[in-house]
Parts: C-alpha cells; structure tokens; sequence
C-alpha cells in the first residue's frame, strides 16, 4: 500500500469540518485491508506508531528535514514501518547518528507532502481532526459493529488502538471480551457544557448536582491491600499521592474502582490553583517535604466497582448510593439532588463562594459512558470576561492555514499610558467568519513580522472569556489567562478602554469574583 494513500486521506480529513466526511474517509481508507497492514496504520491514525517510541527526537528530525524529496509517491507503509522498527533497534556506539542516516534514507524517498506526515508522525503531534470519536466511528463502519461498541471497548481497554484492532479483526464478538478489569484503567468520562443551571436542568430534569473542582482527576482501583492511582490520561500517579492511597485503603471494602479528584487547599480552606495542586505530581520532589507543604485532600463522585460487581450501566442514582455508604462525606465531592432552578443557583453560589470553578449537572438516569463526552453530565463554569487588546497573532496551520490565528493578548497598563500587558495567547472560538476579518484588519495594522507572527499595532480591542488567572513565568506580568477563548470583537472600544492589568491581578488575588464588575 502507497503511504501517499494514507497522506491524502489524513490532509482530505484534516480539510473538513464534517464529522460525516471524516468518517467516511477513514472508513474508506481501513476497509477491506489485511490485518498486517491494519496494526500499522490504525496506530498512524491515532497519531502513534507501533513501534513506540524510537529514540527519535526533535534535533534528529531537524537535521532531515531538508532531505531533498523524493520524485514520487513510491514510499509504501510497509516500507515505512520496517524502517520505524529498524531504527527503533539501533543500538551501541553510534546509534545516534546511524538512526539519522537511517531517517535520512526513509525521507530521501518520500514525496514532500509524505515527509511533513512522517516528521509529525514520529514527533506525535500528527493533527488531523480525526478525534478518537471519529475514529471509533470510523473503525464501526469498516468493521460492520456499532461505533457504540469500539468505543465501548475502547473506553474498557484504555486503548482506542487494541479496541479498533479487534472490531476490524474479530466484530462484535472481539469487543464483547473487553470488560473491566481491576488494575486496568478504563477512561474518564466527560461532559459537554451548559451556559446556565437553567439550561442544565431544562435539558435534564431533576438532576443531581456536583461540585466541580479545579483539581486533578484521578482513578483509584484497590484489591486488598493493593491500591493504584491513575490520572486522567490514564498515567500511573499512585506513589506521589499516597493521601489518595491511605484514603481509600480506609473504606471497608476489599474491592472498589473510584472516580474523582484530588486537590489542595489553602489555610483559610478555599482551594489552591489548579498549578499549584499538580505541583504534587511533578517527577522530582521530596514526598515527605512536600506533602507536608502541600497536602492532598481526595474527592471522590463515582464508583465504577464494588466487591466483584461493574456498575458502569447501573444508573447514577444506584451509584451514587454505593458512594454514599461507601466513602465518608469527608472524601466525596460536595452534591445534591436540584428539583428546580432556584436550588441549583443557590447550590452553584455556595459553590462558588467556597472558591471552586461551577458545578457539574448529571442525569440520575446516566450510565457510565467512560470515554465519552456524554449530553448526560453537563458542566456549568461561569466565566470571567475582560476587553483586551490584540499585540500580534500567529498564522494558522492545517485548516486555518492563510488565516492569522492564534491572538496574542495584552491588558492594559496604567502606569505607562499606550503600554499594555502580556497575559497569554488563544486561538479558541474564532469562526471562520472571524478569521478572515481579523486577518484583514491586523495586517492593516502590521508593524513587523518574522517566520510564525505577524506584530500589530496595539489598537483592536476583544472580549476574552477565560476561567482564571494562574502564575506563569512565560509572560511579563507574571500570570496568564486559563482557558482563555474569544468571545467577540469590541469595534465600539478604543484600545484605552481596555481592562487594566490591576482587574487581572485582583482576579489572581481573589478579590474578585465572577459576576462582579
């Protein structure tokens, strides 16, 4: 098989915006194909080679990068992957410079297009718009099965790549054997978002509501005495987090799967920063010394297993009692069942005055869709706003290739008039319609450029909405705007009428809350 089939699929998917063409695509790409070339290029679809990683890195990917293409597409994916694991086992004196020989080679025979997909292939950051959803669905179709059930199956394993392996080589039959398994963690289940509490209980009913907590997400399995702890991209975490450990070795059960997260708080007891909580998951540091520092509180909503029995398709009512006996109010997350609108802003007020970021509304009804952003969990953070100024703007890749992009945003400075503030950078929530008119109206402002950006006059202000300040070194002002996406262009606003970096620094402080002017 041609790599140059698999090139033009990924760029034909990475084009659209259609969900149906996606998947119809990689549907037409995987089916009918033989099993030994489905375990190669299922794993590029997902954006991984089989062979792991093969001591390939950056440097050795910038020096062949100028490998002078190949005339045509002639490079096959058998070719390619012998080459992969060749260079994997390159070993002893010299293997740094024989892997890049060996790159080399592999590149001098690739088309320009097939070197770009390689070179991202082999850096992990192949971006195709091939979500796992639309790969899962993808893998359904060519398989004959319901996406339902790769991702099921994906969700069970921890790993799209074996599940979608199974359904084209086995069916329904393959995906039936994946079951939860204590000490394999299954991924998390996520949730879509709502603007309002209103909105939230409009689309579900009496719904119970959830605390949400600017903490880290974590998956506790215990059999006896033995407890493991996985974050939320499935990592290993359960030696530097030994509260979560003690914690759950106290339930009086010999068997138990929890969801939840954990988290640190100040002395006054609100909580910590997100940043600061994941201080506790950095792969350096004196345990005992920081633990000391920095304790971790755990806050558990969801039980998966208990005593031999699954609950994934049991109701979130059935699950939420097992909880509740199970787990002391001390280490579940603060809940309660909202009838009426009125209850759940009073809820998502004292939520909010106790320092966390909203609440989550859950359907009593919901199964545990692991894996899946679900329409049944739907999380409500309101959000900070402030105007802005555009300072410069990168241009886009892949789809948004042509169009400026990624903003570069500045809060005004009082103390030096027509000065302004780094605070970060978002490509987030800009339309197409958007694009093209920022575009237009930043290169109008242009004062300098280099390979990536495109340096501005400080004039267009634009509404920002953002979830917190946190600390970053990277900018000036010493903080940065998390989760930061644009709201709208404020044409009526000179860039004088921007927000001061004071509003942000008392925002960092939390001195001011959301809702407050």
């Amino acid at each position: 098989m041609l790599l140059a089939e698999i090139v033009d699929t990924s760029a034909r998917v990475a084009a659209t915006r259609s969900r149906n063409d996606k998947i119809a695509e990689l549907a037409a790409l995987l089916d009918g194909r033989p099993t030994e070339l489905l375990r190669i290029i299922v794993p590029w679809l997902a954006g991984e080679l089989r062979q792991g990683r093969i001591g390939v890195g950056y440097a050795q990917l910038s020096d062949v990068a100028g490998t002078p293409p190949g005339p045509g597409p002639v490079l096959t994916v058998e070719r390619s992957d012998a080459a992969f694991t060749a260079i994997r086992d390159i070993a002893g004196t010299g293997s740094t410079r024989r892997r890049r020989e060996a790159l080399g080679e592999l590149f001098g025979s690739a088309t320009a297009a097939e070197q770009r997909f390689l070179t991202a292939l082999v850096a992990g950051e192949l971006r195709q718009g091939a979500l796992e959803g639309v790969l899962g669905e993808a893998v359904g179709r060519a398989a004959r099965v319901a996406g339902a059930s790769v991702r099921r199956a994906a969700m069970l394993s921890g790993n799209l790549v074996a599940a979608a392996l199974a359904a084209l080589e086995g069916g329904e039959a393959a995906l039936a054997a994946f079951h939860l398994e204590l000490f394999r963690p299954i991924q998390p289940m996520l949730a879509q978002t709502a603007e309002s509490v209103d909105d939230a209980l409009q689309l579900l009913g009496p719904a119970r509501l959830d605390a949400k907590l600017d903490g880290a997400r974590v998956q506790v399995h215990r059999k006896g005495d033995r407890v493991e702890v996985w974050t939320r991209q499935l990592l290993p975490v359960g030696p530097v987090v030994p509260e979560v450990v003690e914690s759950v070795l106290a339930l009086p059960v010999d068997e138990i799967v929890l969801d939840g997260e954990v988290l640190a708080f100040r002395a006054d007891g609100r909580p910590h920063p997100f940043q600061t909580t994941m201080r506790r998951f950095g792969r350096k540091l004196d345990l005992s010394a920081m633990r000391a520092e920095l304790p971790l509180v755990p806050a558990f909503f969801d039980v998966l297993h208990v005593e031999g029995r699954t609950l994934l398709d049991e109701p979130l009512s059935v699950r939420a009692a097992v909880l509740d006996d199970l787990v002391p109010a001390r280490h579940r997350v603060l809940s309660m069942q909202a009838e009426t609108a009125e209850v759940a802003s009073a809820f998502l007020s004292r939520v909010l005055d106790a320092g966390h970021e909203g609440v989550m509304a859950k359907s009593p009804d919901s199964t545990y869709e692991a894996g899946n952003r679900g329409s049944s969990w739907l999380k409500i953070k309101p959000a900070f706003t402030l105007d802005l100024v555009v300072l410069a703007a990168e241009w886009g890749s892949g789809r948004r290739r042509g169009w400026l992009s990624n903003l570069h945003l500045g809060a005004r400075d009082p103390s030096s008039p027509g000065s302004f503030v780094m605070l970060g950078k978002t490509f987030k929530g800009l339309t197409d319609a958007t694009l093209t008119w920022q575009t237009e109206q930043l290169l109008q402002r242009e004062v300098s450029r280099d390979a990536w950006t495109v340096y501005v006059r400080p004039e267009l202000v634009v509404e920002i909405a953002f979830n917190e300040v946190q600390a970053s070194p990277r900018y000036p002002g010493g903080m940065a705007l998390r989760f930061a996406r644009v709201k709208g262009y404020r044409i009526d606003k000179r860039p004088e009428e921007a927000d001061p970096i004071d509003t942000v620094r008392a925002i960092f402080r939390g001195e001011r809350r959301v809702g407050q002017g």
